[in-house]
């Protein structure tokens, strides 16, 4: 595996119901910076998306935030960033966030973060990238997302190999030990096709 500098990291611009989610938001922002790893995230100073930005730099670390132009008011664009990159649209976000990461990781969050989760999923699929993928299953909140991943293997839409796309951890202090171990991705894997 290649040396990770960079995470994308995707989460929800609200806070969510349980403080459990801010603060493991926080704790990823940390280690991140203690590990010298800059944060590429949605740009916002709000919800946990704000909470892993600013734990980020409050810890000395560095961040780049990309933010579409019609959402810097709504998610308050977090100017204290090193970088802010404001794109045109949701689509060009998703794409520079994806140019920009040596590593995926997921918190918990709504739709979009569910699209960002899939998109690089998907284009690890068809071998468009071999970056890890680490999904924060924190307080077992992606255990429905998992069981639908399982069902779609059950029912031979993907095979089990496909299973090594991700890796899932119970919270932010094993991230960057499942980055050390993330299962190797071929151009060979991505190119198997389901009969």
């Amino acid at each position: 595996m290649s040396v990770i500098r960079t995470i994308c990291v995707y989460c929800g611009s609200g806070p969510g119901t349980d403080p459990a989610f801010v603060a493991a938001a926080r704790d990823l922002g940390q280690i991140l910076a203690e590990n010298r790893i800059r944060l590429v995230y949605g740009g916002g100073s709000l919800g946990l998306m704000g909470a892993v930005a600013t734990s980020v730099l409050d810890h000395g670390g560095e961040v780049t935030g990309i933010i579409p132009e019609f959402l810097t008011d709504r998610e308050k664009k977090l100017n204290r960033a090193q970088e802010i990159i404001v794109t045109l649209d949701m689509h060009e976000r998703k794409r520079v966030m994806f140019e920009r990461a040596d590593a995926f990781v997921a918190l918990p969050g709504g739709c979009g973060t569910l699209e960002e989760l899939f998109f690089v999923l998907t284009r690890k699929r068809l071998g468009l990238h071999a970056a890890p993928v680490i999904i924060v299953n924190q307080r077992g909140y992606f255990d429905p997302c998992l069981q639908m991943l399982e069902r779609c293997v059950s029912e031979n839409f993907m095979d089990a190999r496909h299973g090594r796309m991700w890796s899932v951890v119970g919270g932010p202090e094993d991230v960057v030990a499942a980055l050390g171990a993330a299962p190797s991705w071929s151009e060979a894997d991505a190119k198997f096709a389901v009969p």
